[in-house]
C-alpha cells in the first residue's frame, strides 16, 4: 500500500490555486491516470482550463461551484464531477474562510466521439 497526502504533498502556483500533481511520488506507468489535488483559496477561482484529457474530480472539503458548458453546479463533500475532453471549465470557492480542495483524476480517451473538438480527435488518433 502507498499513501498519498495532499497536506504534505510539493505544489506549484498557477494563479492563487495550489496544485499537487502525482508525477512527483514518480508511479510511471503503475496507474491509467494522472492525478492531482488543487486547493482554491476562499473567494477565488480557477483560471478557465480545457485540455483533451477526461478528468474526474472528487471534492475533498469545502464546497465550491464548477462552471461548464454554460453551466453552473454547486458541489460539496462527497460530490464527484466528471468533464469531458475538450469541455472548458473553471471553479469557483465562494466561501470567504474556507478552502476548497479537489481530487482529479485524467486520463486520455480511449477513442473521441464523434462530436469532439478537432483537439482532442487529434490527440487520441480518432
Amino acid at each position: 500500500m502507498r499513501i498519498f497526502n495532499h497536506a504534505t504533498a510539493d505544489t506549484y502556483m498557477v494563479s492563487d490555486i495550489a496544485v499537487a500533481r502525482w508525477e512527483q511520488y514518480a508511479l510511471g506507468k503503475a496507474l491509467p491516470f494522472g492525478g492531482m489535488w488543487y486547493t482554491v483559496p476562499p473567494g477565488s477561482n480557477s483560471p478557465a482550463d480545457c485540455h483533451p484529457e477526461v478528468e474526474l474530480s472528487f471534492v475533498v472539503s469545502g464546497s465550491g461551484v464548477v462552471e461548464a458548458g454554460g453551466l453552473l453546479v454547486d458541489v460539496g463533500v462527497g460530490s464527484a464531477f466528471l468533464l469531458d475532453g475538450g469541455e472548458t471549465h473553471k471553479v469557483h470557492n465562494r466561501s470567504a474562510d474556507r478552502p476548497f480542495v479537489v481530487f482529479s483524476a485524467y486520463w486520455m480517451p480511449a477513442d473521441a466521439p464523434a462530436d469532439a473538438p478537432a483537439d482532442v480527435k487529434e490527440a487520441v488518433g480518432a
